[in-house]
């Protein structure tokens, strides 16, 4: 698609938006500086019957918390928990979901996959989500690291996919939502959803969400292409056209109060966010931010390796580097990175929301200016020195695409929590640990009659370990060893008990919030595949 195109999509959202909110007022300056519970967005047949429980993780927050202080002026704030406890913490966040395999179709090349979840903030500021394609091919899965609060982590990982969903649509799948729409008529469901990005926003934010997703969809159609998008353009524009939604939608006049402050908070926290599309032996993956992921390959020889699929977009990165310098005046070429943070700032260089590292500070002042509390809201009013030349950071994603081969096991994703603490290496070799243990105890724990011999060295083994029963779940072994390990590499209990019993108000000093996905591929499948294109 040409650079015409896009940039129809994206000048059309101002006017669009414009016609939604009325009155004529300019929305778009920062657009021209830059040329536990189901979903229920929408309406209520969007969704009908497409959630899929994963079991029960809602009670996770509630359980990580119980052996936690909650602040350091406590006279003794020293807790030593049990393997047990330990555990019971570490597992309270996670799922897992097995794909099923459909009649008359090619197996899924997506076998299962596992997640979890470890706050550090409170609220968690984390969100991950996964959901199957309806309408068009393929999963999505997700990964997205707020900061500044929670809200913009929150919306993305609620609205990104529809985004993308909508741009891979035929034009004639677009004409039937329009047309449902336009007459009333029950809509067609898009996604079903298999990991939930957590308590879903308000229905009254939701249904002005998806104003702006018919507006977008309506601009698709206007395009008269007949199969949609690409996944690599389908990817790019519906990262930066959200992005540029949530700016917009602050600009507009809002008369509901509770509307109004939401969107402050979107738009002036922010988020990164790392995504993977698979269709077949077909994986994409967009991330935008320092969310991070990694495939694990095993070769003929048995061999296991990794194989990076995404690059940290921070100050280490020299590409990015470059890229800032160039967009920016040669006089900001010493200020626009300062201590290795954008603008002295933000770690990351790419992420949504963060407007006020966009928007011009005429606009950030004429927005603030409409009697919001911001102490209230918990927006941080600050502007950094040297700011002259915004925006200073964007949402565009970087994608790569990967074909899928037999020796291609598993992906994982990751905020970057996790990263911090772990080594992309030490990330395959947790997880292929983690699979070896798991084949080893099938066979020792289901001999019938059952060797009591055999099972006593089995418990004495885990009790070494210090673990009751080992992790059935790669993404909570993944974060066990991210913040139990010392510097040898080995468990240690103390530090473990130590790291998640720390008082709220030290615990984000020693780490972050962590969100793992794990999914593991079908190898007879993707062979099915390549089999079929002979």
């Amino acid at each position: 698609m040409s650079s015409t195109v896009m940039s129809w999509i994206f000048n059309s959202a101002r006017s669009s938006i414009a016609t939604l909110q009325g009155k004529g007022h300019l929305y778009s300056r920062c657009v021209q500086n830059r040329n536990k519970l189901k979903w229920k967005i929408f309406s209520k047949e969007l969704f009908k019957s497409t959630a899929v429980d994963c079991g029960p993780h809602n009670n996770s927050l509630f359980l990580q918390k119980a052996f936690r202080h909650t602040s350091t002026e406590e006279d003794d704030f020293h807790l030593q928990l049990t393997p047990a406890q330990i555990s019971e913490v570490l597992r309270a966040g996670e799922s897992s979901h097995k794909i099923l395999q459909y009649e008359g179709k090619l197996p899924n090349p997506v076998l299962r996959f596992e997640t979890n979840q470890l706050a550090a903030n409170s609220p968690v500021e984390d969100r991950g989500s996964v959901v199957s394609c309806l309408q068009t091919k393929g999963m999505m899965f997700g990964v997205f690291d707020g900061h500044g609060g929670h809200a913009c982590a929150q919306a993305v990982s609620e609205r990104l996919f529809y985004y993308v969903a909508v741009s891979l649509m035929s034009h004639k799948t677009l004409e039937v939502l329009e047309d449902a729409m336009e007459y009333m008529k029950p809509l067609l469901p898009i996604l079903q959803w298999h990991k939930h990005p957590g308590d879903s926003i308000y229905k009254e934010v939701t249904s002005v969400h998806f104003d702006h997703l018919r507006v977008y969809w309506q601009e698709l159609l206007d395009l008269h292409m007949e199969m949609g998008l690409s996944i690599k353009e389908a990817l790019t524009y519906s990262f930066q056209r959200l992005d540029s939604d949530i700016s917009l939608e602050i600009q507009a006049p809002l008369e509901d109060e509770m509307l109004r402050n939401l969107s402050l908070q979107v738009a002036f926290s922010g988020a990164t966010a790392c995504m993977a599309h698979v269709d077949g032996i077909h994986l994409h993956v967009a991330n935008a931010g320092d969310c991070r992921a990694i495939l694990g390959v095993q070769e003929e020889n048995g061999a296991w390796s990794c194989l990076p699929l995404t690059r940290d977009h921070n100050a280490w990165n020299k590409a990015e580097l470059l890229r800032l310098k160039k967009e920016h005046p040669e006089s900001e070429e010493r200020t626009v990175i300062v201590d290795d943070r954008l603008l002295g700032v933000l770690m990351p260089s790419r992420a949504f929301g963060d407007v006020q590292l966009k928007w011009s500070k005429e606009l950030q002042q004429s927005v603030l200016q409409r009697g919001f509390d911001t102490e209230a809201l918990n927006i941080y009013r600050f502007t950094p020195p040297n700011y002259y030349t915004p925006p200073y950071l964007t949402a565009e994603p970087e994608i790569t695409y990967h074909k899928l081969r037999r020796q291609d096991k598993f992906l994982v994703m990751a905020s970057d929590g996790l990263w911090d603490l772990l080594g992309n290496e030490d990330v395959v070799r947790l997880v292929v640990e983690h699979l070896e243990e798991a084949n080893r105890q099938k066979p020792e724990l289901t001999e019938k009659p059952a060797n009591l011999g055999l099972m006593q060295s089995v418990l004495l083994r885990r009790k070494a370990k210090g673990i009751l029963a080992p992790d059935q779940n790669a993404a909570t072994h993944l974060i066990r060893h991210a913040i139990g390990c010392n510097g040898y590499g080995e468990m240690d209990q103390e530090r473990l008990s130590a790291m998640l019993t720390l008082p709220d108000d030290l615990a984000r000093m020693y780490r972050d919030d962590i969100t793992v996905t794990v999914v593991y591929f079908n190898s007879d499948s993707i062979d099915m595949f390549y089999k079929r294109s002979e």
